[in-house]
């Protein structure tokens, strides 16, 4: 199964990249994992609606240039579905098994993402009420994916 992470922003921090990296390699036996970054807009204090929106509509449109009509999308929304890592492996499994040609995971940057987005995903999916700041979601995200995995496989998570 081939799967994508695009993110919006930058893993700057080498904590970051070190933990993305570690899922990558644990992932690297079940899928084959691309990881994209996009850029993200300036998101100034107290930004009105309206330059929010055009900000999310500029992300939107880098994210969309990465998309293919064939993929099953997975956005993280706050207002998403929250599974629990049982739940989450059962969804994996389904939409794995849909014939879609790839999984895309889309992690939004400071503002969200755009409505058009979410609107084309086959699940919104949500870590809770909380907020997390991009790099930890997309941490998550990875992790989340390597564990529904195991899960689905009947194999041990902890090492």
């Amino acid at each position: 199964m081939q799967v994508v992470l695009i993110a919006v922003g930058r893993l700057k921090e080498r904590h970051w990249r070190d933990a993305q990296a570690e899922y990558a390699k644990r992932l690297s036996g079940a899928v084959q994992l691309e990881i994209r970054e996009v850029d993200d807009e300036p998101a100034p204090d107290g930004a009105g609606e309206a330059i929010r929106m055009a900000a999310l509509d500029r992300e939107a449109a880098r994210i969309e240039r990465l998309l293919r009509e064939r993929d099953g999308v997975i956005v993280l929304d706050i207002r998403g579905r929250m599974l629990s890592s049982e739940d989450w492996s059962r969804e994996y499994t389904r939409l794995a098994s849909e014939g879609f040609g790839r999984l895309v995971f889309v992690i939004g940057g400071s503002y969200g993402l755009h409505p058009r987005l979410a609107d084309r995903a086959q699940l919104r999916w949500s870590f809770g009420p909380a907020t997390f700041p991009h790099q930890l979601a997309r941490i998550m995200t990875l992790e989340q994916i390597y564990r529904g995995i195991r899960i689905a496989q009947g194999a041990p998570y902890h090492k």
